[in-house]
């Protein structure tokens, strides 16, 4: 399913010209319309100025529900961030610093196009 049936509010991003429907949260409603564009775009009205860390964690998510069609796990994320950047920046401390609405599983997985953790609220 390409498109998230709960959602009831909708909100526009505009992504270079083009308009990307988003839930009332900024969950990307069509997976297939992400591009690094939109997660610029939603960044900016989140407040938030995208480093080369928040990236490799963008693509880290959305690498990992390409591999496995789940959305990584804080602790999955944190194991593979230790190795990659050590342990000063590999925490979950770090990660939620970094993405300060919400963490990696909320903010993150906004920016990267994935759709809310399933039982999240």
């Amino acid at each position: 399913m390409k498109t998230n049936p709960y959602a009831h509010k909708y909100k526009v991003i505009n992504v270079d010209g083009t308009e990307v429907l988003t839930d009332s949260e900024g969950y990307i409603q069509n997976l297939d319309e992400w591009s690094e564009g939109f997660a610029h775009a939603l960044a900016k009205e989140e407040g938030l100025e995208l480093t080369d860390e928040h990236w490799d964690v963008i693509h880290f998510i959305r690498d990992y529900y390409h591999e496995h069609n789940v959305q990584a796990q804080v602790r999955t994320m944190i194991k593979h961030f230790k190795e990659k950047w050590g342990p000063d920046k590999g925490n979950n401390r770090y990660l939620h610093d970094i993405f300060p609405m919400g963490g990696p599983q909320k903010q993150g997985n906004r920016l990267a196009g994935i759709r809310k953790t399933k039982g999240e609220h």
